[in-house]
């Protein structure tokens, strides 16, 4: 049998219908496929390869951790290097209050997690979340997505959520003194990227800050200089009680994390011990992936041509069939008159050697989130069989 028989036999799938490119190798802002088929990849793994595929000090890191140890224990008595200095670089260039690291096995996980810790913080169980947000898949995390379609399959859910509309100022008001947590998105990803207006992140960290509800920011897509600064929220005059990470924080191997003050995560340190614990999270070679990464986004200045490489996409991306570009930094959708269209026109361009795909609470809008590192000439380059696409 051939790997794709293999993979669509005996792996699990989750649509009817797998594109089933078999890669065999990545690097850079390139993957290349077992024909040697090579793609521009506008998806990076999703926001998980913001430095680009296989960066060479991500991969000396890896090796390097790799002489020492794997996996020993990630919680309880073990001091391990990588986790605490990945955890200082992290608070470093955070806000003051943002000085405690847990890390997860996945974003996902840490949505979870900070679900669980505003209960146990303010004792209270109203959890709001916002129409068309997604923070992830499992029971918790689906209870807060915000699309019945996600939902309905998988009820009964978590009791005592509420859903708000995104950039309402009227709905602000569902917040009171029940609410432990309001779980938002900085930039809302999956709805297709739609950004907080006239100050309405304010408004709500103000609503948050009277109610005495704890405010939870997921940058697990946007987080990392996706939006042309290192954290999103620096974007909008706010700070929030807990930051949720995953995707690019391990620099391409699977990790994740949420940050919030000491005090708050100690709450989970007694009545009950161990309030929250996982078998992975902060993994000592996920850990050396993503110190590395970040490091390398620090140093060689990736976000600072951000904004740049952002102008030139919406510059080159101008064509009668293209509705709209929404953006923020290296985060875009571009809009299509359907589902239907977007749909043919991402399996045309796959076929000339353009790697994306949709968005799930706007299939009518293509994916374009590759590594930040992307060159100006792969920019161009993709943007012009885009352009040709659209033309044919």
């Amino acid at each position: 049998m051939t790997n794709r028989q293999l993979f669509l036999n005996h792996v699990g799938q989750t649509s009817p219908s797998p594109l089933s490119l078999e890669i065999v190798k990545a690097e850079g802002s390139k993957m290349w496929d077992v024909d040697g088929m090579e793609y521009i990849d506008l998806i990076g793994g999703i926001s998980v390869c913001n430095i680009g595929h296989r960066h060479p000090l991500v991969i000396e890191a890896i090796h390097a951790q790799l002489q020492k140890y794997l996996h020993v224990m990630v919680y309880g008595e073990l001091v391990q290097s990588p986790q605490t200095a990945y955890a200082k670089l992290l608070t470093d260039n955070l806000p003051v209050s943002l000085n405690c690291v847990f890390y997860t096995a996945s974003g996902t996980e840490a949505t979870e997690a900070a679900m669980k810790l505003a209960k146990r913080y303010t004792g209270r169980t109203q959890i709001i979340a916002f129409t068309n947000s997604y923070h992830g898949s499992t029971q918790g995390a689906l209870s807060i997505m915000g699309d019945e379609y996600w939902r309905n399959a998988f009820r009964p859910l978590l009791p005592d959520i509420l859903h708000l509309r995104f950039n309402s100022f009227h709905d602000l008001g569902s917040i009171t003194g029940k609410t432990a947590c309001v779980i938002a998105e900085t930039i809302q990803a999956e709805a297709g990227v739609i950004v907080p207006e006239n100050n309405w992140l304010k408004a709500l960290q103000e609503k948050c800050n009277e109610t005495g509800a704890l405010l939870v920011l997921d940058e697990i897509q946007c987080g990392l200089g996706r939006n042309g600064t290192l954290w999103a929220f620096r974007q909008f005059g706010v700070v929030p009680d807990i930051l949720l990470l995953g995707k690019a924080l391990g620099g391409g191997l699977p990790l994740g994390a949420f940050i919030a003050g000491k005090k708050t995560i100690d709450a989970f340190t007694d009545n009950p011990v161990l309030g929250h614990i996982n078998t992975f999270g902060g993994n000592p070679v996920c850990c050396a992936a993503g110190l590395a990464a970040m490091q390398v986004l620090l140093s060689e200045n990736i976000i600072t041509y951000v904004k740049e490489k952002e102008e030139l996409f919406l510059s080159l991306l101008s064509h009668a069939r293209i509705k709209q570009v929404r953006s923020r930094g290296l985060m875009m959708a571009v809009q299509f008159a359907s589902a239907e269209e977007n749909k043919q026109v991402i399996d045309k361009l796959i076929a000339k050697g353009i790697f994306t795909d949709w968005f799930l609470f706007a299939p009518d809008c293509m994916r374009v989130v590759p590594p930040l590192t992307i060159s100006i000439e792969e920019i161009k380059a993709a943007c012009k069989i885009i352009i040709d696409c659209l033309d044919q």
